[in-house]
């Protein structure tokens, strides 16, 4: 990621200024909260890829900061209600917000950072920003919703858990990779090149998350490893050794995550399972592939030290599995 690091570093500056200023407040358990998950660590891609998507096309105006600081205040809030959701207790290495101040908070202060994020983009001027950010903070709830309701349930198809990630984690990459764009004033087909873009290095994204839980160090995911099958949820790997398994096999997930038997020795046999029926490596493969998808969203758009960039993060999102 390198490359997009460097580029976007002086404008990445203002918008961590931005960030620490709106997250402020008179009520101090909001900053407290806020600035707990703010500053530990992640790696603010969502609002790189939202500077990097303007500055490609020639735009050398300011509010790309705003419309990048408010891309990272929507995924902080639901970063916030996911942990509250999930009932997690470690997120980037650190105590969940929710542990320390509890459910209420984390749920409140998410929503306060909503509301901050919408009042800088309307503070930005461009209806058609608005409109994309806006339409994916509904689909992002969505997800949310219809991930709770596929939850702990072994029916789940392939189509069910693409259309979850989709809505998820896919939304947010293509509206922050879209909103460039829409405020550089390019044409229609250069808006749909890096919404595609944003879409599919989004589902190569979670594909590798949803891999490293069952393949990787808590230090790269930020959370401890088996934590999906702990909370139950429903990810590619499990699918895929489900339906591959034999009838004990699909007995055993059965009563491990519809049943709730999620203890270390049942997450060990897990890991077995998904090794032998290839769950980690199609999972990898089926991220390879929305990678490639990505990269030829790129494709005919002109050559230039901001498309290098883009295409780097794909090859870093799918790295992280290696």
């Amino acid at each position: 990621m390198k490359p997009l690091v460097d580029l976007t570093k002086a404008d990445m500056e203002r918008v961590n200024q931005l960030i620490l200023s709106k997250a402020g407040s008179d009520v101090a358990m909001i900053p407290e909260v806020a600035n707990h998950l703010i500053s530990s660590g992640g790696k603010r891609l969502r609002p790189m890829l939202t500077l990097a998507s303007a500055a490609m096309f020639g735009y050398d105006g300011d509010q790309h900061i705003k419309l990048a600081t408010s891309v990272e205040f929507m995924h902080t809030a639901t970063l916030l209600h996911d942990d509250v959701v999930d009932e997690s207790d470690m997120r980037r290495g650190k105590s969940t917000a929710r542990m320390i101040w509890g459910n209420q908070a984390s749920v409140l202060v998410g929503d306060f950072l909503l509301g901050q994020a919408f009042k800088m983009m309307v503070e930005v001027g461009s209806l058609e920003a608005l409109d994309v950010l806006s339409t994916a903070a509904t689909v992002i709830a969505e997800g949310e919703v219809l991930q709770l309701s596929v939850a702990k349930n072994m029916e789940t198809t392939e189509d069910d858990y693409l259309q979850v990630i989709r809505a998820k984690t896919a939304a947010l990459f293509a509206a922050a990779s879209e909103v460039g764009p829409i405020i550089a004033n390019t044409g229609r087909a250069e808006r749909n090149a890096l919404k595609s873009y944003g879409m599919n290095l989004g589902l190569a994204f979670q594909l590798v998350d949803d891999a490293l839980d069952y393949g990787g160090k808590a230090a790269d995911l930020g959370k401890n490893t088996g934590d999906d099958f702990r909370e139950g949820k429903i990810t590619l790997p499990v699918i895929l050794a489900w339906r591959r398994g034999t009838a004990e096999d699909r007995a055993f997930w059965r009563e491990a995550i519809e049943g709730g038997k999620s203890d270390d020795a049942n997450l060990e046999r897990a890991f077995g399972l998904i090794t032998r029926y290839g769950g980690l490596t199609d999972t990898i493969a089926r991220a390879q592939h929305y990678g490639m998808i990505a990269r030829d969203a790129l494709a005919p758009l002109p050559a230039s030290p901001w498309k290098n960039a883009l295409l780097e993060v794909i090859d870093f999102s799918i790295a992280r599995v290696s």
